[in-house]
Parts: C-alpha cells; structure tokens; sequence
C-alpha cells in the first residue's frame, strides 16, 4: 500500500503538468481546426471567438491571419479556448462534444478540454454572465446562412383606375420625395453632404476594416473622395513622414493613413473624442493605467524630453507585444520639476513608477500598423 502511495504521489506532479500545458501538436491540431472552420464563415462558435478576440485586442490587428494561425501566437491560442469555452457555457461535457464536432483527433480532446477547463474555472460565472449579456444585446455573431431563393411575386391582381387616382400618381412621380441618398445616407464611395462627415452614424467606424485597403481609392469608396485630403504629416516622434491621407481632416475624428503597396496601411490617430472603435480599445486621451491593463503587464516608456520621447520602448512580452501597436505618451502634469524631471531625458522609464500617476500620464497619439 505504502508504495502505491509512493508511486501515485510521484505520478501526481506529472498528470497536474500535463493538465496545465498543451503539448504542440494539440495546439497545432486545434489551431488547424479552428482555421479550417473560420475560413468557412458558417461556423458560429469561430466566428464568436473571432469577435471577442477582435474587442480583446488579443487577436492583433488582422484577425483573419489569427484565426487561421492560432499556433503561432500562444497568447491569442489560450483565449480563442477560453471564449469557446464561454461559448459553451462553460460545461466540460458541452466543450469536449464541441472539439468532437470540430473533428479534433480523438488523442487530443481530453487533453484539451482538461487544459481549457483548468485554466478558466475561477472566470466560470464572470464568462458565463459576460455571454448572457452579449446574447441580450444582441451581439452575438450569427452564421452566414445558405442563401434561399427569393420568391416570385404573385402578379396584382388587374383594377381599373379612375382618372382622379391616376392623376394623383402623375403627381407623387413628379415630386422631390426624399430618397435614402438625399436624406444624408453615406453610401460607400457616394459622395454625400460634409456635414455628415465628422458625425454621420452611417459611416464605417471599425478600424479593423482599413488594414484590408490598399489604395488611396478604395479609402475615397468608403468616406467619400470629399472627406479625404493628401498632405504633409511626421511621425509620432515629430520627424517628418512625408504625406498621407488624412480622413475627416480637423475634426475629431480625423484619421491619418499612409499606404505601403501590397502590405497592410499604417493608420495613426491624434485626436481624442473618436468615434473610431481601435483595435485593443486604446484611443488617444487614455491614461496610462488603461494601457498597462490591456497590455496585461507594466512595460518601458522613452524618457520624455529626449529622443523618441513618451514613445513606448518595449511592451515586455504583454498582449500587445508584436501586434503592430506604437504609443506615444504625453505628461498632463509636467509643472512640477522636482517630478518630471525623475521620467526626463536619456533613460527608460517603467511604467509602475508611482510619478507616472501624478503626472496625469496619457495617449497622446497611437499607430497601428498590421503585421
């Protein structure tokens, strides 16, 4: 009996490791499953993941090369399981039928659910009240649904007209009713009223949407060639960049985009108050304390008042590490020098020191650009 004991106490260690990591052909095997699903749009449950991973910022800034590489980017891996396992209420029976259905190897499913299981049971309510919530605000992501053919219409049946209906006709096809374009719905590449501009509501306000054009006019299709200006721009250091083109130019929502051929736009914002929904949720005006929360860990900043200075040096192995993210940072509160001074100059300053609050620390412009 005592060396039953003796063995199962040695085993135990080795069975709770292998509970809390993912040997890398599991990961790859989910990974490619995941790929093969979200890549058909029709998959719900992937599609779910996608979004949440979009809203999380863990997903980076091209959440198409994510979704289909999930193996490659650990970080993103972990939470693609953690929202399919809000998406399945949080149940290991529900979870291991859906990695069934996915048509993960049968070696793998146990391992897995087990690692995903693990990892979030103390997030169990919080995820499971979070997904009643996005069920009720109606923000759950649907399936692209197989097109059904649109019915015939049934002929009117014949009626003859008086000439006092007729006339009446006559007149309504000669007036100025409204129509969705004259009422000051922007179409995309329609070039509507400026007024609309800086605060239509019918604009296409997700950047994720921008990391996908190429050309100055698919840019024109989307707000309209009126709302799009070409001129001179710097770098988030202040260096001069050479031009871009500029969205909704001197209003606050103004977007600044610089094209790069056959790769991904550079897109930089410096106004707060933006309508625009940015990637990771970062906007500029955001304290400090916003940043170091998304990015999951403290990471080091440019002293300010040198070169580069206030621009984030290195994001430390958090969230937001290698997802094409560039933050500058300004100082609110820099008239005391007694405290500016300790985060000035030629030095690396981490973003736990305790002046960094006092100094009102917040975004002062941001760049993305996806990988």
């Amino acid at each position: 009996m005592k060396r039953f004991l003796a063995f199962f106490m040695l085993l135990l260690p080795i069975a709770l490791s292998a509970q809390t990591k993912l040997s890398a052909n599991i990961a790859e095997d989910f990974s490619n499953r995941v790929a093969e699903r979200y890549q058909q749009k029709n998959h719900q449950a992937e599609l779910f993941i996608a979004d949440q991973l979009s809203k999380s910022g863990t997903g980076g800034l091209d959440i198409d090369k994510t979704m289909t590489d999930l193996k490659s980017d650990p970080a993103a891996l972990d939470e693609s399981l953690k929202f399919l396992f809000q998406y399945n209420d949080c149940n290991r029976q529900t979870l291991i039928a859906y990695f069934r259905e996915m048509g993960v190897l049968s070696g793998s499913v146990f391992p897995l659910a087990t690692y995903t299981v693990n990892k979030y049971k103390n997030e169990s309510k919080t995820l499971i009240e979070e997904k009643a919530t996005i069920i009720k605000m109606g923000a759950m992501p649907v399936a692209a649904a197989t097109p059904q053919p649109i019915p015939a219409k049934k002929p009117a049946a014949a009626r003859k007209v008086s000439s006092e209906e007729e006339a009446t006709t006559v007149s309504h096809e000669n007036d100025n009713t409204p129509t969705a374009a004259s009422a000051g719905v922007a179409e995309p590449g329609d070039a509507t009223a400026a007024t609309a501009a800086a605060g239509g509501e019918d604009y296409n306000w997700d950047v994720r949407t921008l990391f996908k054009l190429r050309t100055p006019q698919e840019l024109e299709n989307l707000y309209g060639k009126e709302n799009v200006v070409y001129r001179g721009t710097t770098d988030l250091a202040g260096n001069d960049a050479g031009n871009a083109y500029f969205v909704f130019p001197d209003t606050d929502n103004e977007m600044q985009v610089i094209f790069d051929g056959d790769k991904s736009p550079t897109i930089t914002f410096t106004k707060p108050h933006a309508k625009w929904k940015s990637p990771f949720g970062i906007k500029v005006g955001d304290p400090l304390d916003k940043v170091v929360k998304v990015n999951g860990r403290d990471f080091k900043i440019n002293g300010f008042e040198w070169t580069d200075g206030g621009i984030v040096n290195s994001w430390e192995g958090g969230q937001i590490a290698g997802k094409g993210v560039l933050v500058l940072f300004k100082a609110n509160n820099s008239g005391d020098p007694n405290m500016y001074d300790k985060v000035t100059g030629d030095k690396k300053v981490k973003t736990d020191m305790g002046v960094l609050k006092k100094l009102e620390v917040v975004v002062d412009k941001i760049e993305f650009k996806s990988n």
